[in-house]
């Protein structure tokens, strides 16, 4: 049985409608219009989906359909990431948001071998099976099936189109629809900036947290074999970096292979150079996924990719771009765009600068070595080791001025130019070095490690003005111990004896106090034979230092010998700092009065040099020496104002140490809240350096609530 009405698909017609029997299927005999049900093209999703809640919870919010002009989202992330499954997901869950049906574009399936993209047959594809355009009424042009498309998505009512594996901003708009309460999703590897423009808004991805990649291998092996290993599961899911194709290519191995347990797996990944082959499974690779991406770039934007992957460290910015490929960081700046545009960067800690998800790196890895030759491989990194040593050195001048260094800055520093400079430039400088850590001490290892020995001791020296503030123990143990490696292996001897003598005190802070022994007596030994005058003095306030542990008479020896070499070389700020710990030890040693004016010294002389850390480790000893001649008040007014002088200058172990010494006092006085200000402050940076004291300084407080 079949209806008969008019067709409304071309402005003015008066044609005439078929309607089949049901009223499911309409054809105008002009237009060539077959009108088939509300479209629901989006494919389901796997059910190896997990988590995402964030994104979905977010996509919920953004993508409400009403009369408003319609909404674009772009979700973008390295390829395997999971873009189209959150998109799927999406669409499962909100069935029927959109009253005018789900448009779906594979644009995989329309580019070409060259890697071209056919827009106009993907709106062709719409037009006949969304939309209902028999072949032989398809305009020819891409113009026209545009306005076409359009015509018809202004009929539907909402709309939601789906535009999956999108590379180009182009290719995105003639598929925008005129309904107004519309919605477009689109999926990429490149992140589509230039889509703001357009009122779009940006999704980038991220790899799954630990929880969600466990609970996809669950998913797949099952919770009861899971549970067995639990540990070692976790341990698959760091070594994947949370990307799902990696992930879903683990489970699969795992679930064919019953008797391959997840430790095993995991001690096969753990290799580096084999992970890559390792997470390849059917027609799923990483490696093809990632490459696919990287077929995109330019030709100078694919040789920064692998050479960033002989980085030392993993973070880097635009300077160190510029280091590795020897260009301009003018030059470089665009091709990290580039990178960053194909979703192959990850944020880093620190304004511009980024990191490469480590399968990437792997990847990027294995094009450096089968496409750079070993000489230009060797020339990339010396340049980005020569550039830490150069910025490290800068930072090192700025927070600590014309201290003691055997580097020579008039010569490592000639013909660059000062990144730390005006006012902050200490602090800027501090936090860079912060923000920089893991990295420089990954160029010190690779340096001493590739015989590169005067940047390796060089740097080292230059990483002592951060852990001298923050104190990072092991960090510095081990940069200090390489430092001097190198310098030995160099013959500098100078430097040798600075490096062991200033490690000696880390060593000292864990306890290990045989090793700090061995550094000073070698230390000692080639200070002895120098002809640096100040290496001379200053090397015998280390050997005090490590003696306070031991024999305090024989510190005290040490410090005065120091004294008397700093007057010699007319170093004041050397003979401050022996004043300094003589009026330490002399306290220690229950000489009170003598320590009190030592230190009054002391701290009188670093003042009038405004050295405010020191200054305030001098005041925080007067403190001291005050309350252990009973005066209470003087010495809370003296440890308060060391606090602030301590934290002006983020010194905060010791102004951890001052905010203790209160809480004692505050606790002698039976002022609870003087106490539990104190101890909090003390707590919150011990927690902040993921100290174990913290644990006790909870305690602490807890004593006080109850």
């Amino acid at each position: 049985m079949t209806d008969v009405r008019s067709c409304n698909h071309v402005e003015g017609s008066s044609a005439e409608l078929i309607v089949q029997a049901g009223g499911d299927v309409v054809l105008c005999y002009q237009c060539g219009t077959v009108e088939p049900p509300t479209p629901h093209e989006v494919p389901g999703c796997t059910g190896l989906f997990v988590n995402r809640d964030g994104e979905l919870l977010d996509l919920g919010e953004w993508l409400v359909p009403g009369t408003g002009p319609t909404r674009i989202i772009v979700i973008s992330g390295l390829k395997g990431i999971g873009t189209s499954s959150v998109v799927r997901r999406w669409v499962e869950l909100e069935s029927g948001r959109y009253p005018g049906g789900e448009i779906y574009v594979d644009f995989a399936a329309l580019r070409g071998p060259s890697g071209a993209c056919d827009v106009s047959e993907g709106l062709a594809r719409c037009l006949r099976t969304s939309f209902g355009v028999t072949k032989d009424f398809l305009p020819a042009t891409l113009a026209e099936r545009t306005n076409l498309y359009r015509t018809h998505a202004a009929r539907s009512g909402p709309l939601l189109v789906v535009l999956d594996d999108v590379t180009q901003p182009a290719q995105i708009r003639p598929f925008i629809p005129a309904a107004p309460g519309s919605a477009v999703l689109v999926t990429s590897s490149r992140r589509l900036d230039e889509l703001i423009g357009d009122g779009a808004r940006l999704m980038p991805l991220k790899p799954l947290d630990a929880a969600s990649g466990v609970l996809l291998l669950a998913k797949v092996c099952g919770e009861n074999r899971l549970a067995a290993e639990r540990e070692a599961a976790e341990r698959l899911v760091e070594l994947c970096g949370g990307l799902p194709i990696a992930l879903t290519i683990v489970a699969t191995r795992l679930a064919r292979r019953s008797r391959l347990g997840f430790a095993a797996l995991a001690d096969e990944l753990a290799h580096e150079d084999r992970r890559l082959a390792a997470l390849a499974g059917g027609e799923r690779s990483v490696s093809a996924a990632v490459s696919l991406t990287c077929s995109d770039l330019t030709a100078d934007a694919l040789r920064l990719y692998r050479r960033l992957a002989l980085l030392p460290g993993r973070a880097f910015d635009a300077e160190t771009a510029a280091a590795l490929t020897g260009c301009s960081v003018a030059t470089a700046q665009p091709l990290l765009e580039e990178l960053d545009d194909a979703s192959l960067l990850e944020d880093a800690v620190g304004e511009f600068r980024y990191t490469l998800h480590d399968l990437v790196r792997l990847h990027a890895r294995g094009l450096a070595e089968q496409d750079e030759p070993e000489a230009e491989r060797e020339a990339a990194v010396r340049r980005v080791i020569d550039l830490h040593v150069v910025r490290a050195a800068f930072a090192d001048r700025a927070i600590m001025g014309k201290r003691l260094r055997i580097t020579d800055h008039d010569v490592v520093l000639a013909g660059h130019e000062d990144p730390f400079t005006g006012p902050g430039a200490r602090d800027a400088a501090l936090a860079w070095l912060e923000a920089e850590r893991a990295d420089l001490l990954a160029a010190v290892r690779v340096a001493h490690a590739r015989g590169l020995d005067q940047q390796a001791w060089q740097l080292a020296e230059s990483l002592t003005a951060l852990y001298f503030h923050h104190r990072h123990l092991a960090d510095w143990i081990e940069s200090g111990t390489l430092g001097a490696d190198s310098a030995t292996r160099l013959g500098a001897r100078d430097a040798e004896a600075r490096l062991r003598s200033l490690v000696s005190r880390p060593l000292m802070d864990v306890g290990d106090a045989g090793r700090a022994g061995e550094q000073i007596e070698k230390a000692v030994e080639l200070a002895e034979e120098s002809a640096h005058p100040v290496l001379r003095a200053s090397v015998p306030e280390f050997a005090g230092r490590y003696w306070d542990h031991v024999d305090k008479a024989r510190a005290l020896t040490w410090y005065e010998l120091s004294l008397q070499r700093n007057i010699e070389a007319d170093e004041p700020r050397g003979a401050a700092l022996a004043r300094l710990f003589m009026g330490s030890t002399l306290l220690a040693s229950g000489e009170h009065e003598r320590a009190l004016a030592t230190l009054q010294e002391a701290y009188e002389q670093l003042a009038e040099r405004k050295d405010v850390r020191m200054a305030g480790r001098a005041l925080a000893a007067l403190g001291h020496a005050h309350d252990s001649l009973g005066r209470e008040d003087e010495a809370v007014h003296t440890l308060e104002r060391a606090a602030g002088m301590l934290n002006a200058t983020q010194a905060v172990f010791y102004e951890a140490q001052v905010c203790e010494e209160l809480a004692d006092i505050a606790r002698r006085r039976t002022d609870r809240a003087a106490e539990r200000r104190h101890l909090e402050r003390a707590l919150e940076i011990h927690e902040a350096g993921g100290s174990p004291r913290a644990e006790e300084l909870r305690k602490r407080l807890g004593g006080l609530e109850g």
